[in-house]
């Protein structure tokens, strides 16, 4: 059986045909296949397509302008998204974008350069999508946030991650994965990052986190004075209790880590106590390492955690600094 022909109104197989067309995108002449049926009934004006069909030479002549310019096609966002099993508003959720935006880049609207460079970062980086995650997941169905997490995390294990929390930790990181001020030159060292910690632990036993977190500071911004470079590479940020190194939380997750939770005496709070690993080597640590770790160990082992904090608040890479602004490596020359 035929269809109603909207040209004779007649029944009868229609043909579809194909050919190269122009038009005129946002200034820019493109050259797009468009599809049409033609009536065999009418020699003249026997041409037509259904919406469907504008809709798909549409969407054809918008690709077609996103390869000129260089920019993700539709069926490459459809790709990226069903690659980790997301749903349109699951997707534009975890990037941080109105829940609309994925399905009308699938399907109308063409996204800016802006938009773009995220979409390709997430193509094929899970450690990337893993990072607007945990950075976005408050706009996030509370239903879904667990199924999410868990199809990002499979993703990872696909790639042969070593660890999910070193992954987390590095995503924390993109921003920053060549040397620059900001990290003291330094790319982070997740693995000398962990000898430094269990270093300190060795040396002082009541280590809880806040304090941690400021010897860390110190021993970096020590060694950035005497070689140019961070220890670490940590990235530290203005937080109300001093510097504070981005993804603080996955620091204390690494694998040779020991971080054990403990209950406050008036059992309100949580305090996290860091203990030292015993079976982590440290030889990655040199003499000069070492003796600018028994530096700020020296001068802060026997200091409470408010001492410490105190002494931070009054140095000049705090005082002129904004809360949650990065503290650049800069404000070590002026350090006491």
């Amino acid at each position: 059986m035929g269809k109603i022909c909207p040209i004779c109104g007649k029944e009868h197989e229609l043909s579809v045909y194909t050919r190269k067309a122009k038009t005129i995108i946002k200034g820019i002449e493109v050259e797009y296949d468009e599809q049409y049926y033609l009536c065999s009934n009418k020699k003249n004006d026997n041409e037509f397509a259904t919406a469907s069909m504008e809709n798909a030479n549409l969407l054809n002549a918008r690709n077609a302008y996103r390869i000129q310019m260089g920019l993700l096609t539709s069926d490459e966002i459809v790709e990226i998204r069903e690659k980790y099993g997301l749903s349109q508003v699951d997707l534009s959720q975890i990037l941080g974008w109105g829940e609309a935006t994925i399905s009308r880049y699938e399907s109308k609207a063409i996204q800016d350069s802006a938009y773009d460079n995220i979409l390709r970062l997430i193509k094929n980086n899970p450690v990337m999508l893993y990072y607007f995650y945990f950075k976005n997941n408050m706009a996030i169905n509370e239903n879904k946030k667990e199924i999410i997490k868990h199809k990002l995390e499979e993703e990872l294990e696909s790639k042969g991650r070593d660890s999910l929390v070193r992954s987390k930790l590095e995503s924390y990181y993109l921003n920053y994965s060549t040397p620059s001020i900001e990290n003291g030159y330094k790319e982070l060292d997740i693995d000398k990052l962990e000898q430094v910690i269990n270093y300190i632990a060795m040396n002082v036993d009541n280590l809880y986190k806040v304090k941690l977190m400021k010897f860390l500071w110190y021993i970096d911004v020590y060694c950035f004075q005497a070689t140019g470079k961070s220890m670490t590479g940590l990235v530290y940020a203005h937080a109300k209790m001093g510097a504070l190194p981005l993804g603080h939380d996955a620091i204390l997750t690494l694998d040779e880590v020991i971080c054990v939770e403990e209950e406050t005496e008036d059992y309100d709070n949580t305090r996290f106590h860091i203990i030292f690993n015993d079976k982590l080597r440290l030889d990655m640590l040199t003499k000069a390492d070492k003796k600018i770790i028994d530096k700020v160990v020296d001068k802060f082992k026997e200091k409470k955690t408010k001492f410490i904090v105190d002494y931070m608040h009054k140095e000049e890479a705090y005082i002129h600094t904004e809360d949650e602004e990065i503290i650049s490596f800069e404000w070590a020359k002026y350090v006491k």
